[in-house]
């Protein structure tokens, strides 16, 4: 349930629209439904901003298709993250209402237009990482911040970087992702003003051990205001930058 479904329910007993115990019965489910299998957080949204979504990996298909029938009830633009084609579909055959996002191996379900504002920038270093920057930037876009996305602007070609130093100084957050060595996240970092958060991936040659080169880099970053996710967590990230931005939002109103 979000702030606003709650909002809508006690004014409809306060209009008389809505009975007490109807009221009582859409709020007994409002801390968590227990699927046996899983106890889907309802109230999540109200207490964080960000509504419960649905990790796909290692899930089976059945408990995918039990999780995104009642999910829907309470909330809408639900996340299924690392979602392949089989996932979707089906979480397809149980509603129909969801778009794929290949590239970003997400599912939006109950896909609703949001008012974007802020600005968070993803950045990332190769096109190879593009899938887990696509999973931050579509997490961030979903969540209700205003994205600007720059690929292949890895410190190889530092020239690319440079040319878009002017649009990284507006954002209020940036998401940087880079494998290989990681060099991405610092450099950003020495050039800005704003919150950096460093997302290593798992690309790479064999020195690289599956994106801990990139973690370790990133982690021991020389550029104050660096904060680091965990490999590949391009879902993570998002949901960081989105909160530094909704919190830079509510400051400069503060400050107005």
């Amino acid at each position: 349930m979000t702030p606003e479904n709650l909002k809508q329910l006690l004014e409809g007993v306060k209009n008389g629209n809505l009975t007490i115990d109807k009221a009582l019965e859409e709020l007994k489910h409002l801390p968590y439904r227990n699927l046996g299998f899983a106890r889907i957080d309802n109230h999540r949204c109200i207490r964080t901003g960000i509504a419960e979504m649905i990790y796909c990996e290692g899930k089976s298909l059945e408990q995918i298709r039990g999780i995104a029938t009642h999910l829907p009830e309470n909330h809408k633009n639900i996340l299924g993250t690392r979602a392949g084609q089989e996932a979707f579909d089906a979480i397809k055959e149980v509603l129909d209402d969801c778009i794929y996002h290949k590239e970003a191996r997400m599912v939006v379900i109950r896909p609703e237009a949001v008012k974007q504002s802020g600005a968070v920038a993803v950045v990332c270093a190769g096109t190879s990482d593009i899938p887990v920057a696509e999973e931050a930037a579509l997490t961030a876009e979903i969540l209700g911040s205003r994205v600007e996305r720059f690929y292949d602007v890895g410190v190889a070609g530092i020239h690319r970087l440079l040319d878009i130093h002017q649009q990284l100084q507006a954002a209020r957050a940036i998401v940087a992702v880079a494998g290989m060595e990681g060099a991405l996240a610092s450099v950003v970092a020495g050039l800005v003003d704003c919150p950096v958060i460093g997302v290593p991936t798992s690309i790479g040659y064999g020195a690289s051990f599956g994106g801990i080169a990139a973690l370790l880099s990133m982690l021991n970053s020389c550029a104050p205001g660096v904060s680091v996710v965990n490999i590949d967590n391009g879902f993570g990230a998002g949901c960081q930058a989105h909160l530094i931005n909704c919190q830079s939002q509510k400051n400069a109103l503060r400050a107005d």
